[in-house]
């Protein structure tokens, strides 16, 4: 079959095979090679073309088809069975073919019958539905039209009316009573007739449905849609037409009267005239329009007298026109300045803060008036009769805020627009104002005072009204330059107060210059809470930065705190020049907070709270210097033998070294170290806590000597009085003081001293008795039984040295030391059972006292 696949093919032509064999043509050749879709031909006619014999190619063209019956016959011989099957299917689908083609003819049929059921209906429904919509349309303009004849007399009913009450207003008599009536009817009917008016235009033109404009007479469409449901104009109506010029004369005669009455209304503050206009904007459905125009003439207003008010060129001629009377003979005449020379600076000042002070009183003038605000509560008042809206909210329809937000913003944005272009074209309005914030400051808050009541503005120290915040956000520029001098000027004071160095540190004149004019820049801003709080931070920032440069130059080496003396270091003379300035400077600064407000002490008191700490770190290490070498001093009481008896003190009666170290320490502490200290009170208490300590330190060293012998009770009964003459020239020879310290003022400290020199001669049963050890604490009278007993004392025991111990008391609290003792006496009894009457009388009488130090903490407690 391949053979003949030339015939096979979909684009074979016979007829066009054909007549190429009669032309002589290689067509089979040439047919495949055009069409691209033939690849080779026949042996049998490429040898028949070759000759170009027409008799043999018919010949071989017959044996071809008897070959190919013969091929077709052999295939249908093999496959008959198929065949056979595949008509029996044929002639099966052919009764499934009929039966649906007799299903689809019915189907047919019926939707041809349904099709007849709907379509006529539909058809003819749809013409009554385009009648009666005709019908309702021609009902709509009779009812439109007959409305608008009706609106449209009324309203010439209504203009009559208004006019014959302009009439009687212009024919007043001189008589009082017609007089009256004729005010009486202008102002109330009148305006009642207005509104009337102005509702009855509004419904005429909405039932027109467009503006009214002599040349706005819609055009129709020549070929209208019949489903066109749009209303017919009444324009197109002539009769409509007629009444038309008397709409627009009235509209726009009631347009005039309802200005005339807002703009009196607001000038007069008539509430009853603006709320009669508002009503009439309203029922001419032109109430935002109205409301928008009022604010932006008010607010164009304001720009206009601020752009004045800072006009430089105003204020030369007004200057030089105050100037040209005093000199009429001058030949020369300058051209007008921008800038004031050294001469005329001060006449240029004053006329500058003049005009700020005019322009307060004209902004404050238009608050109180409160044109803004008045316009603002009628429109709050009014509300729509049939939906109960504001007025107000149908102006916010177009305005973006509320009128009176509206006008501080203009404001606001006017007057910071003016600033920074007269600041940047100005240098003299710049430094003026900058120089004199404080003073300009204090204009815009009278301003705020004035308003306060009209306008519900607050500006207090708590609480600020967005509208004030709004108004001095405009003054920013000029605040930014002052608090820059301001700060410049706390920083120059500081700069001076340091300018010495190490050389010549500040002391008391140096802080109290920083701190005066810390106070002075605060005090200059305290009239305005929110500069205030922005003054406050910038002290804080340079008192921080005052605290951190002196702390570098306090000296803090071996020398600073030593006490070898016999005069003071230079590092402790810089310590001392360094605390006084710190302290004057705290000094002053600590009693700000009884001045200011809680907001500003707030930012203020963390830098105080610095100026402290820093003058405390120079003096604490020095005072626990003192504390440490007295401490060591008063150890050395130790050394002594205190427990000879008499005949073997042949210098009893004498005072120790020790407790003359101890003196000349204080000596050289209260009149090298203390007194040059200028720091006022402070010094007594810094004697006060030395004292105490010192005596305190004695008392415990004194009451855990052991052995301790009758003539060494003597020496200690010696030293003790030693020591409080020493003490009470410690504390007595104080050159700031207008009154000496006294030995009482330590207190419990003094009152141990003395009874520390009762106990040592009081019997053993006698220990025990609070009436006569009650001024000594419990732990020093159980170490004075310890001592007259054979029980170790508890650092004996422990293995510590007196002074290791004597820290450790003063470092925990006086139940942990009675623990200790008491643990101690417990030990003992373990380690030697119940052992001399001496012991066992000792174990009783400090058991006593502990169960009395118990019991009486008990009571406090």
């Amino acid at each position: 079959m391949t053979d003949y696949s030339a015939f096979t093919a979909e684009t074979f032509d016979p007829h066009r095979h054909a007549h190429e064999i009669l032309a002589g043509e290689a067509g089979l050749l040439q047919h495949s090679g055009s069409k691209g879709r033939h690849t080779k031909t026949t042996s049998l006619l490429d040898s028949a073309l070759g000759k170009d014999d027409i008799s043999v190619a018919i010949s071989k063209l017959n044996f071809s088809i008897d070959d190919v019956s013969k091929q077709i016959k052999s295939v249908v011989f093999e496959y008959h069975e198929s065949l056979l099957q595949e008509a029996a299917r044929v002639s099966e689908l052919d009764g499934s073919f009929n039966t649906v083609k007799g299903g689809l003819d019915e189907l047919s049929l019926s939707l041809e019958k349904l099709r007849s059921k709907i379509r006529d209906p539909y058809h003819n429904l749809s013409t009554l539905v385009l009648r009666f919509r005709r019908l309702q349309q021609a009902s709509d303009v009779l009812r439109r039209a007959g409305r608008f004849v009706t609106l449209s007399r009324r309203l010439e009913f209504q203009m009559e009316e208004l006019q014959s009450a302009v009439s009687l207003n212009g024919d007043q008599g001189s008589s009082a009573v017609s007089v009256t009536r004729a005010e009486e009817l202008y102002e109330g009917d009148r305006e009642r007739v207005i509104a009337k008016a102005a509702l009855s235009i509004a419904e005429l033109v909405a039932l027109l449905g467009t503006p009214l404009r002599s040349d706005a007479s819609p055009e129709r469409s020549q070929s209208e849609d019949e489903d066109n449901e749009n209303p017919i104009p009444l324009r197109d109506i002539r009769i409509i037409n007629q009444h038309l010029p008397l709409i627009e004369s009235s509209q726009k005669k009631i347009s005039a009267e309802m200005q005339n009455m807002v703009l009196s209304g607001l000038a007069d503050l008539n509430q009853s005239r603006i709320a009669s206009a508002l009503q009439t904007a309203y029922n001419l459905r032109s109430l935002p329009e109205l409301v928008q125009s009022l604010v932006m003439d008010l607010t164009e207003a304001v720009r206009v007298r601020i752009s004045s008010a800072f006009d430089v060129s105003k204020i030369s001629k007004e200057l030089k026109k105050d100037a040209a009377p005093s000199s009429p003979n001058l030949a020369y005449r300058s051209r007008v300045r921008n800038e004031p020379t050294t001469l005329t600076a001060p006449q240029w000042t004053q006329a500058l803060w003049g005009r700020m002070e005019a322009l307060i009183e004209e902004l404050a003038g238009c608050c109180i008036k409160a044109r803004v605000y008045a316009l603002e509560k009628v429109l709050k008042l009014k509300k729509d009769p049939v939906t109960q809206v504001p007025f107000l909210d149908e102006a916010l329809n177009v305005l973006d805020n509320r009128p009176s937000s509206t006008f501080w913003a203009v404001l606001a944005q006017a007057l910071e627009k003016q600033l920074r272009d007269a600041a940047r074209s100005n240098n003299f309005i710049q430094q003026t104002l900058s120089q004199g914030y404080p003073r300009f400051l204090r204009l815009f808050h009278e301003f705020f005072a004035k308003i306060a009541v009209q306008t519900d503005t607050v500006f207090t120290e708590t609480q600020q009204s967005p509208e004030t915040i709004l108004v001095l956000r405009a003054l920013s520029p000029f605040e930014a330059l002052y608090l820059s001098r301001s700060t410049n000027k706390l920083n120059e004071a500081t700069a001076q107060s340091l300018s010495g160095g190490i050389r010549s540190p500040p002391s008391m004149s140096e802080g109290l210059a920083v701190a005066r004019t810390i106070v002075n820049e605060l005090d200059a801003a305290r009239f305005d809470p929110l500069l205030a709080r922005s003054v406050a931070r910038n002290v804080a920032n340079v008192l921080n930065h005052f605290v951190t440069r002196i702390s570098t130059m306090i000296a803090k080496d071996r020398p600073s705190y030593s006490l070898t003396g016999p005069v003071a270091s230079p590092q402790q003379l810089l310590n001392i020049q360094l605390t006084t300035a710190l302290y004057h400077c705290w000094a002053r600064l600590d009693t700000l907070g009884n001045e200011y407000p809680p907001a500003i002490v707030s930012i203020l008191s963390p830098a105080v709270k610095k100026l402290k700490d820093a003058f405390e770190s120079i003096v604490d290490p020095l005072l626990a210097s003192i504390r440490r070498e007295t401490g060591a001093v008063i150890a050395r009481l130790h050394k002594l033998n205190l427990g000879k008896s008499l005949g073997d003190a042949p210098t009893m009666g004498a005072t120790s070294s020790y407790i003359k170290e101890l003196s000349d320490k204080l000596v050289f502490v209260r009149g090298e170290l203390i007194s040059k200290f200028n720091v006022g009170e402070l010094s007594n208490t810094w004697l006060l806590s030395i004292a105490s300590h010192v005596v305190r330190t004695f008392v415990l060293h004194a009451s855990i000597a052991k052995p301790l012998s009758e003539s060494g009770k003597l020496q200690l009964t010696s030293d003790m009085t030693e020591l409080e003459f020493s003490i009470s020239a410690f504390l007595g020879d104080n050159a700031q003081s207008r009154t000496g310290l006294k030995l009482q003022s330590i207190g419990t400290e003094y009152k141990m001293l003395r009874a520390m020199r009762q106990i040592l001669f009081l019997d053993n049963k006698s220990l025990s008795d609070p009436t006569k050890t009650g001024d000594l604490p419990p732990l020093v009278v159980l170490h004075h039984i310890l001592v007259r007993s054979p029980i170790d004392l508890p650092h004996a025991l422990h293995g510590w040295q007196e002074s290791e111990y004597v820290k450790w008391v003063g470092e925990h609290e006086e139940e942990d030391a009675l623990s200790l003792v008491e643990s101690d006496l417990e030990q003992w009894k373990k380690l030697n059972g119940e052992g001399t009457p001496e012991g066992i009388e000792s174990l009783g009488l400090a058991r006593t006292v502990i169960q009395n130090a118990k019991s009486n903490t008990g009571v406090d407690s």
